[in-house]
């Protein structure tokens, strides 16, 4: 920025950029004008993805897709922020060199209602016109940075993760293991992060008193190395720059806590997205009552969120009018698996075709019984299907309900027998389905 004093009263340097102006300036509106709007579009993006790809996946696959979210999003909404906050900094700095242009005598403290104490404080802290343009300029330009820098650095975490967990489950695949692909994923993640923190504290603590071309000189160069090749352990530019012109202690505890704060505000998102009755004044409200009284949008298909609500199973309408009754039981990877692996065991070793295919939809229905009106349906029969508004597989089964009186029925439908299903439904061992006639 130009340190010449403005309130010379010259016209020519008023009516133009200050030098020093930083180059980039124009380049920083630009993205910032375009990628804004796309940032504020993707967090809502991912949103939708995360809920429809999580019911298709199992346990494992589930529990590494959440930290992969979380990741995304925040550089998707770090990126909003910053690009968001720029536009508003720049814009600031163009009023200020415009209204420097448009009064370049300056400020006129002397007309100006202030006290001599007061009056003294703020020319001291504005300082001349260029200082402010300047310090104006160079606020926008490090706002728009440390926003991209943090933003690649959660892409590059991202990237990695899903690296890391590839080999995993390529490793697992080819060995033929049925491992906690999650676990066993962290554990590895750890243990990276780990290395990287050992062999940075005993190059700060022995890297000098290390003879070059040494085995340990060699063997810590090559840990660094490679950390810094796979960008895990190396400093951005952008990154070297700021905590070498500041406090680097005081930068990456203020980057934690950013990040911690996003990491809670997505995970209160999430949460709120899929019950959104834990957002307001609800306190009162009765929310655990008897199943046959909890009339849920996600049991009826012309009522449920087929994106957010859970993947339950439901009939076409809480009224039926017609004589039969749809009912439809989506497969839920993170519940069923792990039934059939332990209840199905002799339909898996079935040779792969048509009888092994019968046999596990024998099993998986058998977890399933139905009852109306608290007497079993013997006679259901399940067939094969989807969900047509998710694209996902499902037990389909139609249920005569001619004969049925008009009023208020209960259609029940056992959940799987495993302890996580029973855990999250507070005991409850079936779907209770109010309906009417």
């Amino acid at each position: 920025m130009s340190h010449t004093d403005t309130s010379s009263g010259s016209g020519h340097d008023a009516d133009r950029l200050p030098p020093h102006t930083t180059p980039t300036w124009e380049v920083e509106l630009l993205i910032s004008g375009v990628a804004v709007f796309a940032m504020l579009q993707l967090p809502g993006w991912l949103d939708s993805q995360l809920f429809a790809l999580v019911p298709r996946l199992g346990t494992d696959l589930a529990g590494v897709a959440l930290p992969l979210y979380i990741y995304l999003k925040s550089a998707a909404v770090i990126l909003a922020v910053t690009f968001s906050l720029h536009l508003l900094l720049r814009a600031h700095w163009i009023a200020l060199v415009g209204m420097h242009s448009v009064y370049p005598d300056g400020v006129r403290w002397e007309k100006l209602r202030l006290g001599p104490v007061q009056r003294e404080i703020e020319q001291r802290m504005q300082g001349s016109a260029a200082d402010s343009i300047e310090r104006a300029d160079n606020r926008a330009t490090v706002v728009f940075a440390i926003g991209v820098m943090l933003a690649t650095r959660l892409l590059v975490i991202s990237l990695q993760v899903v690296v890391i967990f590839a080999l995993i489950m390529t490793g697992a695949t080819l060995a033929g293991l049925h491992v906690d692909v999650f676990l066993l994923f962290s554990v590895c993640f750890a243990i990276l992060m780990l290395l990287m923190w050992v062999a940075r504290r005993l190059d700060r603590r022995l890297g000098a008193s290390l003879r070059k071309g040494s085995t340990a000189h060699r063997l810590l160069g090559a840990v660094i190395r490679s950390y810094a090749r796979s960008g895990i352990g190396r400093r951005s530019e952008v990154m070297a720059l700021l905590v070498s012109h500041g406090n680097e202690l005081l930068f990456n505890v203020s980057t934690v806590i950013a990040f911690t704060v996003l990491v809670v505000a997505m995970m209160f998102g999430l949460s709120s997205m899929k019950s959104p009755v834990q957002v307001g004044s609800y306190t009162l409200f009765p929310q655990s009552v008897d199943g046959s009284r909890m009339l849920r949008s996600a049991y009826y298909d012309d009522q449920r969120d087929p994106l957010h609500d859970p993947a339950t199973p439901f009939v076409q309408s809480a009224v039926i009018d017609g004589p039969w009754l749809r009912l439809t039981v989506p497969y839920q990877p993170q519940h069923d698996a792990t039934a059939i692996r332990t209840h199905c065991a002799a339909a898996l070793k079935l040779p792969q075709g048509d009888a092994r295919g019968d046999a596990l939809l024998d099993c998986l229905a058998g977890m399933h019984a139905v009852s109306l009106d608290g007497q079993p349906l013997t006679s259901l029969h399940y067939d094969v299907g989807s969900d047509p508004r998710t694209d996902r597989p499902a037990l389909l089964a139609m249920i005569d309900i001619r004969s049925l009186a008009n009023g208020r029925h209960l259609l029940q439908v056992e959940r799987t027998p495993t302890a996580s299903t029973k855990r999250s439904s507070g005991g409850d061992d079936a779907y209770v389905i109010p309906i009417w006639r």
